[in-house]
């Protein structure tokens, strides 16, 4: 981040603690898609990803009147979604677990294809996607924080709530671990041609 986009952010900050919607506005613009990707490729389901966006900008609105002056916007927002999809999963487990044939708080069952998946048109986006969900949620998580949303390592592991330190090291296994789902994935597809030709 440049000293002029970090001012930028600063005098957003001050007009958000004095309830100013139109910097609402332009926070929700620069953020609202980004934190919807994070989501819908933590939870696999669009309309998880949608309900927690949601939650998401709710609580971020409820904390403005207490933010520091010196906040980063980037961090506190994925950091509030991540939360939210942490608690999602810890309330799906004790659902799942206790009352499996109940209705329950979130949308259940065995998520089949999202239109989120649908429209990934390209071959090697797929590929891509396929390997990151086959990832652990702590090692995806970390992929998505600073290579898609590019944070840096630090403001990552603030998000997470780890010592940079133990970020830097997910993420060295998460990128091994994602090569290697792309190394299996090709080869089975280069043995499936060559069963099927």
């Amino acid at each position: 981040m440049t000293g002029v986009e970090r001012e930028f952010e600063l005098a957003l900050i001050a007009r958000l603690k004095g309830a100013d919607s139109a910097a609402f506005d332009v926070v929700h613009a620069a953020f609202n898609t980004r934190l919807f990707n994070f989501l819908a490729r933590q939870s696999r389901r669009r309309d998880v990803a949608e309900d927690l966006l949601e939650e998401t900008w709710l609580r971020f609105v409820d904390i403005l009147p207490r933010l520091r002056d010196d906040t980063r916007l980037a961090p506190l927002l994925f950091k509030i979604a991540r939360n939210l999809h942490v608690s999602y999963c810890r309330s799906r487990a004790i659902e799942d677990h206790h009352a499996p044939g109940m209705i329950g708080l979130w949308p259940s069952g065995s998520p089949g294809p999202s239109p989120f998946d649908a429209t990934v048109a390209r071959e090697t986006g797929e590929r891509l996607d396929e390997a990151l969900a086959a990832l652990p949620a702590i090692y995806r998580e970390a992929l998505l924080l600073v290579a898609v949303e590019e944070m840096k390592p630090a403001e990552a592991a603030a998000v997470c709530g780890i010592t940079p330190e133990a970020m830097r090291q997910r993420l060295s296994r998460a990128r091994a671990m994602l090569a290697r789902q792309l190394d299996e994935r090709d080869d089975a597809l280069v043995l499936l041609k060559a069963v099927t030709t």
